[in-house]
């Protein structure tokens, strides 16, 4: 049985990531070139920056999906948290685009509280957003086309955000590059609050979420304080050996993981009735294939987008020497993103959601590896595959929180819970550590290559990374992902069982006397 939503709470809701996109593809696409330009801070230094603020939302996402879970007021679970956190979501995107005179060791301090700042009020945002898509509809095709508005609300957002940002920029700053980039997200902040205030009024939550837990949450919180070292320590192991590379950080590593293997594994043997509702949550997740192999789908992909977008400014402003390109070239790619969000539902059907996900994985790597033969100078050329590449880039998050909620009703089909919040908190969480991993990734290649913003001697050595940054070191992690997305389980018939299932289980239960 279908359920059919009206155009107007589909808009609704693609409204908001409109307004999540000014913070997320702002930060995105300039908050590095921002830090290291016109901030001050070196390429290490911010490097350092977007990773360990990185492990910070491996508490509070995962944290915000339990308490979203939890949540119970007229409002529903999940409309009254983005409501709340939307002012602090726009004064953070402000603070962090500012530029104090606060001397160089006061300088980092206030850029690590600004950005975490920005990373919590964010999470506190888009985890009941993203789970909100849950819970409006149970029709897995609604849910795909949901999907659709919203991520082309997400990518009108990018447009405004990444498009109009130089020039706005140029615009208020008038030479002044640390008062233009303040007074542009005056804007922004501005346009966010009331994009965000169409979502939570436009929706409606329809999809019943019974908790079924005696234990309060204070009592659920502390009981998941005791497994956040299953997060905390992986995340902060493979971060170490991402930044510093060496021997011993690896070997780390490697000890840490068989570690956690370990205990995860005893976790799993232990009897259903000795665990609270937070370890059976966490059990649940770790035994559901869909949603282990989408956690990964999700970090390759935002590696694979993260990395391009994060080199964007740099390689126009440099390897190509046209500044004013970056908007330019910004706004191309997200009107072809639009068309492939848009373009995501019809094709699923025709295709099938998983085909659908490999195609545009090796075809938008296929391309994005193409960049690095297209001749210095040739824009046209840049333009042409940069395009090609990002319709087929624009499938993959579309379907991926999608799938996401496909993962949560294989959950309560196969158990009879549901706790849809943790599975969105959990991709949004992959969605921003692959972020800042990108974003530290693309800083770290630059330092090696010896570049430094504030000193123009050093931008021609460091013109070879920014090429490879464009090209074949993000198309690695598309065709990676292409790999790991040939083992999920879920086609698109088991999918439809499974929708099937949970209506027909709901109705009876509904009919039940209380």
């Amino acid at each position: 049985m279908e359920q059919k939503l009206a155009i107007k709470e589909k808009i609704g809701y693609g409204l908001g990531d409109a307004a999540a996109n000014l913070v997320w593809r702002g930060a995105l696409a300039y908050l590095a070139v921002f830090y290291t330009d016109t901030f001050g801070l070196s390429a290490a230094a911010a490097a350092m920056l977007f990773l360990i603020v990185r492990l910070s939302d491996g508490v509070t996402d995962i944290i915000m999906g339990m308490i979203a879970d939890r949540t119970k007021t007229k409002m529903g679970k999940f409309r009254p948290w983005i409501l709340g956190s939307t002012p602090f979501l726009g004064l953070f995107m402000v603070l962090c685009f500012t530029t104090p005179n606060f001397g160089s060791t006061g300088m980092l301090v206030y850029a690590y509280l600004t950005y975490i700042g920005l990373t919590l009020a964010y999470t506190v945002n888009n985890v009941p957003y993203s789970a909100l898509m849950g819970v409006i509809t149970s029709d897995d095709r609604e849910r795909t086309s949901l999907s659709g508005f919203r991520f082309a609300g997400a990518f009108l957002g990018g447009l405004l955000v990444m498009g109009c940002l130089p020039m706005m920029v140029e615009y208020f700053g008038a030479g002044n590059d640390a008062r233009g980039y303040q007074y542009t997200m005056y804007v922004f902040a501005t346009l966010l609050v009331a994009l965000m205030l169409i979502t939570v009024y436009s929706t409606k939550e329809r999809v019943p979420v019974a908790l079924d837990s005696t234990a309060t949450l204070k009592q659920e919180l502390i009981d998941l304080s005791r497994h956040l070292p299953l997060i905390l320590i992986p995340l902060a192991s493979i971060t170490a050996f991402f930044y510093f590379r060496n021997l011993l950080t690896a070997a780390i590593f490697v000890a840490v993981m068989m570690i956690c293997a370990v205990f995860v594994r005893k976790l799993i043997a232990r009897p259903e009735s000795s665990n609270s509702r937070s370890q059976q949550d966490i059990i649940d997740l770790l035994t559901n294939k869909p949603w282990l192999i989408l956690l990964g789908m999700g970090f390759l992909t935002m590696m694979f987008n993260g990395i391009k977008y994060g080199v964007i400014a740099y390689y126009f402003k440099y390897y190509i020497g046209e500044e004013l390109l970056i908007g330019y070239y910004f706004i191309s790619l997200l009107v072809v993103s639009i068309f492939g969000a848009l373009a995501t539902p019809w094709l699923s059907v025709k295709f099938g959601r998983k085909n659908l996900f490999i195609i545009s994985l090796i075809v938008s790597s296929l391309f994005t590896s193409a960049i690095f033969f297209v001749p210095f100078g040739s824009t046209m050329g840049i333009f042409a595959l940069g395009c090609a590449a990002e319709f087929f880039a624009a499938i993959m998050p579309t379907l991926f929180f999608s799938m996401l909620g496909d993962s949560a009703d294989y959950n309560e089909w196969r158990t009879g819970r549901r706790a849809t919040g943790l599975i969105y908190s959990a991709g949004s969480f992959v969605q921003k550590t692959g972020g800042g991993f990108a974003g530290a990734l693309v800083l770290l290649v630059l330092g090696s290559y010896g570049y430094n913003g504030m000193q123009p001697e050093t931008i021609s050595q460091s013109l070879p990374g920014m090429r490879a940054l464009m090209s074949w070191i993000p198309a690695c992690f598309g065709f990676a992902g292409a790999l790991l997305i040939l083992f999920y389980p879920l086609n698109d018939k088991k999918q439809q069982e499974v929708t099937e299932t949970l209506l027909k289980r709901r109705s009876e239960q509904a009919t039940i006397p209380a």
